[in-house]
């Protein structure tokens, strides 16, 4: 489904939901770049420019070039969020408490994005800084990977169970089934490949 025909579909979704009367006023067409404080006007209220600047920035910024279609589309977008937006209103939505608790969330969310980025942008890391952090994670982790396979037990006498049965010849794929790991338990075992101090100190201890 290419962007317009999708754009289309939820923009009649939407009108539908808050009903065929519901209009708005565009304050500047498609194709043109909106200078004024305001960049749409949905039922009377008036959405602000910075909005719309917002997406755009965002869809350009994942390479999408700035072109009349993107805007059209966002002004679809806006319209579209800010006549479901005044329906959920309506119904009160704005006052449940569940709601506002995920709207304080999403709002502590831009927040701490946006202190993030100016801290990475205010501190910058040099390359001899990432070239350390580097060599002593690699110190860390060691130079060797180990492909790995358990079976985890809940008791030292079901353990030397499993290896006795092991002695004798059985498959360990076999015996695996009996883990309480359910992430391995039906691939035999297999843990993948990884550091030995990936793991705890026990265990990775009895693999080197």
């Amino acid at each position: 489904m290419n962007h317009k025909l999708r754009y289309a579909l939820l923009f009649a979704l939407a009108a539908s939901v808050a009903s065929s009367a519901a209009v708005y006023a565009a304050k500047k067409d498609a194709g043109e770049k909106p200078t004024g404080a305001t960049f749409v006007t949905v039922n009377g209220k008036a959405i602000p420019k910075n909005r719309a600047d917002t997406l755009i920035a965002a869809q350009t910024a994942q390479g999408q070039p700035d072109s009349p279609e993107l805007r059209g589309a966002v002004k679809e977008e806006l319209v579209r969020r800010e006549i479901l937006a005044q329906e959920a209103s309506k119904k009160g939505f704005d006052k449940n408490s569940e709601v506002q608790a995920q709207m304080e969330l999403a709002r502590q969310g831009v927040l701490i994005g946006a202190y993030l980025k100016d801290y990475v942008k205010t501190h910058p890391i040099s390359d001899d800084q990432v070239k350390k952090e580097y060599e002593a994670l690699k110190t860390r982790l060691g130079s060797k990977e180990y492909k790995v396979r358990h079976i985890l037990v809940e008791s030292e006498d079901e353990a030397k169970a499993i290896i006795a049965k092991l002695q004798k010849g059985e498959k360990f794929e076999d015996l695996a089934k009996q883990s309480k790991d359910p992430g391995s338990k039906e691939r035999g075992g297999d843990l993948g490949w990884a550091s030995p101090a990936s793991f705890v100190k026990p265990f990775s201890d009895a693999e080197v």
